[in-house]
């Protein structure tokens, strides 16, 4: 397409070309594996774009939460208001407001949202996707995060016992020594690990089931990826669509009248998510190429501070984030 022609298009048009675009790349992408099948020979399938620019990843934490339900509390509690046994239940925390417990609960909380910040969704499974160009930062940081997690689970272990005398105090006619594990049976109660799985370059089906069968599985191997790396750039588009709306509702005012406050991470945000088009850009989506792009433009020397002081600024920053928005694609929110 020429750039004179590209310039007499409407917004609409616009978006409709650039998403037939990336459909078409999908397709070339996909395509050879449906042909193969189509033929006598077993089909090879193959989505090099894929398997050289992202992997798989899972982020498995567990940990012992610490509490549980207390069956009599529960029944008196129902007792007490003439409700049916079951539409209420009592849970105790068995350590009351231990410390080092919470901070491993809000460790693992941060590591998991750290973990799908820089991921996509890939399987149901809670496997995500990896994009190759976040990797080393994605290994570096867990493993920091892991090292600082495993540090917390030794502290809580060492002041286990203790905290259980003062659970004793803290419990009252709740407490029951018979609940809480040996420090032997919870240290097994804590796992960390991170495991990177390559996607596949390409897909055997040599069976016993004829060319049929072959074409059978060759399709669906296409239809699954090609609906698995849409919902992977659903969510980064959500992702964007989110962050920029909250930018544009907080930057919607014109003077100190009807100022609106707003924290620095408001830019923060915006600025973390830009690059991150590009390490999601695991087909090279030119449509997402171009959205990184036009926010590289419209934050280049943005700051909170310029935004609160500058009412010029912030009307120019607001109108290119609505007009941002407008260009994304059709999504659900």
């Amino acid at each position: 397409m020429t750039s004179k022609l590209w310039q007499e298009m409407n917004v609409e048009e616009k978006e409709e070309y650039n998403l037939k675009a990336d459909a078409l790349l999908l397709h070339k992408l996909i395509t050879p594996a449906v042909s193969a099948a189509l033929t006598d020979t077993a089909p090879e399938i193959e989505v090099p774009s894929i398997s050289s620019s992202a992997m798989m990843v899972e982020l498995s934490i567990s940990q012992w939460l610490g509490k549980k339900k207390d069956r009599k509390a529960s029944k008196k509690v129902t007792d007490d208001n003439n409700a049916e046994t079951g539409v209420a239940n009592v849970h105790k925390k068995l350590l009351g407001g231990c410390a080092e417990l919470e901070k491993v609960h809000d460790l693992t909380g941060n590591i998991r949202n750290e973990h799908y910040r820089l991921t996509m969704p890939w399987l149901d499974t809670g496997v995500r996707l990896l994009p190759t160009k976040a990797y080393f930062d994605y290994h570096k940081l867990m493993t920091e995060r892991e090292q600082t997690w495993l540090g917390a689970v030794s502290s809580f272990l060492a002041a286990y016992d203790w905290e259980i005398s003062q659970a004793e105090a803290r419990l009252g006619d709740l407490f029951n020594r018979n609940e809480y594990p040996t420090a032997n049976q919870l240290s097994g109660k804590f796992s960390f690990s991170t495991n990177y799985i390559p996607m596949p370059e390409g897909g055997d089906f040599r069976l016993d089931i004829g060319t049929e069968g072959n074409t059978q599985l060759a399709d669906h191997y296409q239809t699954f990826y090609v609906d698995r790396i849409e919902n992977s750039y659903k969510e980064v588009w959500e992702r964007l669509h989110k962050v920029l709306s909250r930018m544009s509702e907080r930057l919607d005012y014109t003077g100190k009248e009807d100022k609106k406050t707003f924290r620095d991470s408001l830019v923060e945000n915006v600025l973390e998510i830009t690059p991150l088009l590009d390490t999601f850009n695991i087909t090279g989506s030119s449509q997402m190429s171009k959205m990184q792009h036009k926010l590289e433009e419209t934050m280049h020397g943005i700051t909170p501070e310029a935004l609160r002081d500058d009412d010029h600024l912030r009307r120019e920053t607001k109108r290119s984030v609505d007009d941002i928005i407008k260009s994304l694609p059709s999504l659900d929110v």
